[in-house]
C-alpha cells in the first residue's frame, strides 16, 4: 500500500507540473493549444524537432482517471521530447473532454477527431500523416487501446489508420470483469452501471478481427494491469493482430515519466518502434 501511495503521489505532481518551452531540445518549436473541436478542452500541442521532413508523428494522450489531467504535464512531455524530437520524430500530445461532462467512450471520439485534425495538418508540420503512432498513459492508455481494439471509433471522426499503439500500464482492458468484482469507486464513475455501456468502452469486448500492432507495457508489481493486458493480447493474438505485453518493475507513474530516459524500457519501446519502420 505504501509503494501504491508513493507511486500515485509521484504521478500527481507530474499531472500538475506543467512543461516549458525552455526545455525543448536545440532547434526545436512548439505550437500551443490548436483547436480540434468547438470545445476549449478540445486542444493539442505539437512539438517540431528542427527541420522536420515527412517525420513519423509521436501522438500522446494523459491520463488522469478520465476526469483529471494535461497534455502539458512534465511526465507526458519531457522525458519523451528530449529523446524523439532530437530524432526527428514529431511529438503531439492531446487533451480531450473529461469527467463529469463527458464519459470515456466521448473521449475516445474525442481522441479519434483530435487524430483526423493531425492528419489533416501534418504535411504542413513537415510531417507524415500516415505514419503516426498513438501512444498513451494510464486513462489515455484504455483511450488509445480502445481505439486500437475498435478503430472504428476513430475512423467515424475522420481519421485514416495509424501505424500502431503504445499503452503506458492502462488495466481497464476487460471492463466487465472489472465490475463485476470488487473495485475502486473511479470505475463507477467512469464507466456507470450498465452492462451495455461496460462492453461498449471495454477493449476486449470491442476486438474483433485483426488490429495494428500494439506494444503493452504493464506493472509487475501486484498484479494489477499486467493480467488483464495479457488476456486482451491473447484474444487479439488469436484474431489475427499483434500485440505485445512487457511487464516492468515500474509504478504507475514511473511507466510514463521514465519513457524517453536511456536504459533497457526505451530502448524495447523503439525496438517496436523500429519494427513498425520508424528509424529510432
Amino acid at each position: 500500500m505504501k509503494r501504491l501511495l508513493t507511486g500515485l503521489c509521484a504521478l500527481l505532481i507530474l499531472l500538475i507540473q506543467p512543461a516549458t518551452a525552455a526545455d525543448l531540445p536545440a532547434g526545436a518549436t512548439v505550437q500551443k493549444n490548436i483547436s480540434y473541436g468547438a470545445d476549449k478542452a478540445q486542444r493539442f500541442d505539437v512539438y517540431l524537432p528542427a527541420n522536420p521532413a515527412n517525420a513519423p508523428i509521436l501522438f500522446m494522450v494523459h491520463g488522469g482517471g478520465w476526469k483529471r489531467g494535461d497534455k502539458d504535464a512534465r511526465g507526458v512531455v519531457d522525458n519523451k521530447i528530449a529523446r524523439w524530437l532530437p530524432k526527428g520524430i514529431i511529438f503531439v500530445t492531446v487533451n480531450y473532454r473529461m469527467m463529469p461532462e463527458e464519459e470515456p467512450l466521448t473521449q475516445a471520439g474525442d481522441v479519434g477527431l483530435a487524430l483526423a485534425k493531425v492528419q489533416a495538418l501534418a504535411q504542413s508540420w513537415g510531417g507524415n500523416p500516415d505514419d503516426i503512432i498513438l501512444m498513451g498513459h494510464s486513462a489515455g492508455a484504455h483511450l488509445v487501446t480502445l481505439l486500437n481494439m475498435a478503430p472504428e471509433i476513430a475512423t467515424a471522426q475522420g481519421a485514416r489508420m495509424w501505424k500502431g499503439t503504445v499503452s503506458l500500464d492502462s488495466g481497464a482492458m476487460n471492463v466487465p470483469a472489472i465490475m463485476n468484482r470488487r473495485h475502486m469507486s473511479l470505475y463507477d464513475e467512469a464507466f456507470g452501471d450498465d452492462p451495455a455501456e461496460w462492453e461498449a468502452v471495454s477493449p476486449f469486448h470491442r476486438v474483433k478481427g485483426p488490429t495494428q500492432p500494439e506494444f503493452a507495457i504493464c506493472r509487475k508489481r501486484g498484479d494489477v494491469s499486467c493480467p488483464a493486458n495479457q488476456e486482451l493480447a491473447k484474444k487479439a493474438n488469436s484474431l489475427g493482430g499483434k500485440m505485445e505485453v512487457l511487464p516492468m518493475a515500474l509504478n504507475h507513474g514511473e511507466i510514463n515519466f521514465d519513457l524517453g530516459l536511456p536504459g533497457d524500457y526505451t530502448d524495447r519501446v523503439e525496438a517496436f518502434m523500429r519494427s513498425l519502420g520508424w528509424k529510432v
